[in-house]
């Protein structure tokens, strides 16, 4: 190799030393490493939320979510952008006394960020109403904690198949 392909070569390669993508926390401090998780901790950032619900206290709820984040609810057409949004509709949604129970689920892990997907069920103690619903949940790493940074929720549009009855003889 000549003296001028090693110095282009050379000079690649601090250009891409110099391009390494860096991660931003939400304080929008630069850090270099990804923090290392697993299923199991993002899985329980589930339980984390509906532990939660079980407060009673939509403040409590919405202290999982990321300061920008989206919420579109189950059981309303409006999404949820910003804290007071969040309150007023976990507000209503606590009042039946709700508990959710992973019935699927699909997990995705990535750098500071994970996705937890599948399907819930809630039972609301107040009422004694089942409903089963799809969620999607997207989190990130702050630097200090996992925050929802969207949370997506809609109940199953098709009703559960009733066995065939057997035939008669």
């Amino acid at each position: 190799m000549n003296s001028y392909t090693v110095a282009a070569a050379l000079l690649a390669l601090a250009g891409c030393a110099a391009n390494q993508t860096t991660v931003s926390d939400t304080s929008g401090q630069n850090t270099s490493s990804c923090k290392p998780t697993s299923n199991d901790e993002i899985a329980a950032l589930f339980e984390r939320w509906n532990q939660s619900l079980q407060t009673g206290d939509p403040q409590k709820v919405v202290a999982n979510y990321a300061e920008h984040s989206i919420l579109l609810p189950t059981i309303s057409n409006k999404p949820r952008l910003t804290v007071a949004d969040k309150e007023d509709y976990f507000h209503h949604f606590l009042r039946d006394r709700p508990s959710g129970k992973i019935d699927f689920r699909y997990l995705e892990l990535g750098c500071n960020s994970a996705v937890d997907a599948g399907l819930y069920t809630f039972t609301f103690a107040r009422t004694g109403k089942v409903v089963k619903a799809r969620y999607t949940y997207t989190y990130r790493w702050d630097g200090v904690q996992w925050l929802i940074t969207s949370h997506h929720s809609s109940m199953m549009p098709e009703k559960p198949q009733k066995p065939e009855k057997p035939a008669k003889r």
